[in-house]
């Protein structure tokens, strides 16, 4: 079972999935969590090979929405799903093999393509980040600049790293991160549609979502519907938490199932 955080108390309304992104965890949806936790339960999760998450010899989509499917059988049955780039890939397979577990699904900043680029480059700056002696973030965040020049992804990745662990240890499973790479930024073909309320929620400085990519998300997903958050790039929620939690609450509340 994949390590789950839950905020706020049922309130009768289904509660919310979150799942994170790669390299992320639970804690970075923690404050868009505890905001939207007034109307709802919500379920943050560390995804596998994630956080607090078990390690697991593989990273497909299908793994992950089993996952995911699992959560949701823990706490009731059915819930309303948001995930952010490999979560909301995770959270579409899981919609698309498991609709009856989901009512409402949320995808931030991905579609349902494969995608050239990779993250592998990240996964080796990480493992060649020297761990020895290190106590301070400051200086971690020193070290990797060497390696990862933006200072933002720095910061994120840093989030990761367990400096009260003797020696420093990464809370990721870089290895089978970097092994299964292919299929992170790819995407499986899987029979099936979600037929449920479906918002693709987009950063307005993001081009992880172009406008070729809607007649396949309509063709899978067809009561999608879109919208971009100004000024927020791939991590809106980080860029832009109050327009997210605000666009999220919104479609969660809309009338209609």
């Amino acid at each position: 079972m994949l390590k789950v955080t839950v905020t706020g108390a049922g309130t009768g309304a289904p509660p919310l999935l979150v799942a994170h992104g790669l390299f992320g965890s639970a804690r970075n949806w923690g404050v868009i969590a505890k905001r939207l936790s007034e109307a709802r339960q919500v379920l943050t999760v560390d995804m596998r090979n994630h956080g607090e998450s078990p390690w697991a010899p593989t990273q497909g989509y299908g793994d992950m929405a089993a996952d995911l499917a699992e959560v949701i059988a823990a706490h009731g049955g059915r819930a309303d799903v948001l995930g952010h780039s490999m979560g909301g890939k995770a959270a579409m397979r899981l919609a698309l093999e498991h609709p009856q577990a989901v009512r409402r699904l949320i995808v931030a900043d991905i579609a349902p393509v494969a995608y050239g680029h990779s993250q592998a480059h990240l996964v080796r700056a990480m493992r060649g980040l020297d761990l020895t002696g290190l106590t301070q973030r400051s200086e971690a965040d020193r070290r990797l600049a060497a390696s990862v020049e933006d200072a933002g992804v720095r910061a994120f990745l840093l989030q990761s790293l367990d400096l009260r662990a003797q020696p420093p240890r990464w809370r990721l499973n870089l290895d089978v991160l970097e092994a299964e790479m292919d299929r992170i930024t790819g995407w499986e073909e899987v029979a099936g549609r979600f037929e449920g309320p479906a918002l693709f929620l987009s950063g307005a400085l993001s081009s992880y979502v172009l406008p070729e990519h809607r007649e396949r998300i309509r063709t899978l997903f067809p009561r999608a519907r879109f919208a971009r958050i100004p000024g927020a790039g791939h991590w809106l929620h980080a860029d832009r938490p109050r327009e997210v939690e605000a666009a999220v609450a919104a479609f969660l509340d809309a009338p209609g199932g």
